[in-house]
């Protein structure tokens, strides 16, 4: 009998992870489609950064390559996006025309870059920070030199903002909030990061609301709401990402924030699995990479039949390396009725340490300049440990 067919809706690392997982456990059940919008094969997206800083080529970010697909019977079809589910059919169309027949569906379709709605924002020069073609029109930019304005002061914005400026650039970063990193750092950890940055020579503007692209036929400057106006002559959107879901809502899936799946990572239509950015579990979404593996090999057990592995959420932890600098935050660093703070500051050395305790139990931590404790503070968080004993020299880390 002929196989049945796994049809693969995006080409990106959820997708392909997912794939992987499924042919250790079953190499030979399906007959495998992946379609892809970009006309590559499968790279790392967390490397772009690196690309665009002149630090490593695109050669070197490649996950699988065309060889990679082919010797594992995938039929590939890269630069042919799929435009329409057809449920009834199990049929997905692609932008070319091509049609295939599917037994089984993964939905893998990531995230899109939040593109903020102000006048102006469709002008040439107004770009996002998502893929190789994003870097392409980054590295073009830069070879023109002039200032160019990143808006958001998150991991994505910052990692932007320092690759065009090892590129040359004049840079200035906007955001919203009054301190870097927000959704990672305290506001102290913050502030070290801000003044490490502008050292290196980026412009940092805080607390600032963008109200309008300017320019006449292409970008030339940004306005806030206070009126103050700066030149642009490029503009990078990092102002966080949105689930890709129009094609599920297209096809009548069950979509709220994300693609609605179960704990196996199926969604409502049992014949459909969606995994990555663009899905939401028990009222979450996802944007690590850990969770996402993890769904990865949840998905293809079930594809592959083997057993009923159910994805169940974990805490997870924030390791980061900003232009240099590293940082590690996990838990939950607000802390809140009844929490204490326990800080270690250090100046000179570069280093910040602040863990949140809450009884005996330590339930958060930001760690800047050295992390090398960050793992071991994390597993005292998720298992609970009673810390009484080690109070004293928490912050000291490993004794």
């Amino acid at each position: 009998m002929d196989k049945p067919a796994l049809v693969v809706i995006g080409n990106g690392m959820a997708g392909m992870r997912t794939v992987e997982e499924l042919l250790k456990l079953a190499p030979d059940m399906y007959r495998i489609t992946v379609f892809g919008a970009e006309p590559h094969g499968n790279y790392n997206r967390i490397l772009l950064s690196p690309v665009l800083a002149g630090e490593k080529t695109v050669a070197d970010i490649m996950l699988h390559t065309r060889e990679w697909y082919a010797a594992n019977g995938i039929t590939l079809h890269a630069g042919d996006p799929a435009v329409r589910i057809d449920r009834q059919r199990r049929i997905v169309h692609a932008a070319s025309g091509l049609n295939v027949s599917y037994d089984r569906l993964l939905i893998a379709t990531g995230s899109k870059p939040f593109i903020v709605p102000v006048p102006g924002h469709a002008l040439p020069g107004v770009i996002g920070f998502r893929d190789l073609h994003d870097v392409d029109a980054m590295l073009a930019a830069a070879r023109s030199g002039g200032r160019a304005v990143v808006i958001g002061g998150g991991l994505l914005g910052l990692e932007a903002a320092n690759g065009l400026l090892r590129q040359g650039m004049d840079v200035t970063v906007v955001h919203v909030t009054a301190s870097l990193m927000n959704q990672q750092l305290d506001a102290a950890a913050a502030e070290l990061l801000r003044a490490s940055l502008e050292r290196r020579g980026l412009r940092i503007l805080l607390s600032r609301q963008t109200a309008a692209i300017e320019g006449e036929g292409r970008v030339q400057a940004l306005r806030f709401e206070d009126g103050e106006t700066i030149p642009a002559d490029l503009v990078v959107m990092a102002a966080g990402v949105r689930p890709n879901v129009a094609l599920a809502q297209g096809a009548g899936l069950h979509v709220e924030r994300a693609i609605v799946v179960d704990d196996t990572l199926q969604t409502y239509d049992p014949r459909v699995y969606a995994v990555g950015e663009c899905v939401q579990h028990r009222r979450a979404t996802f944007g690590l990479v850990a969770p996402i593996w993890d769904q990865a090999r949840v998905c293809a057990a079930h594809l592959a039949g083997s057993g009923h592995r159910c994805y169940v959420q974990q805490a997870t932890a924030t390791r980061l390396k900003v232009t240099g600098v590293d940082l590690y935050s996990a838990g939950d660093i607000l802390g809140g009725d009844g929490s204490e703070d326990l800080v270690l500051r250090d100046r000179r050395g570069g280093v910040y340490k602040r863990l949140v305790v809450s009884g005996r139990h330590l339930t958060g931590a930001v760690l800047y300049g050295d992390v090398a404790d960050g793992p071991w503070y994390f597993d005292l968080i998720q298992n609970r440990t009673d810390i009484s004993a080690l109070r004293n020299q928490l912050l000291f880390g490993i004794s």
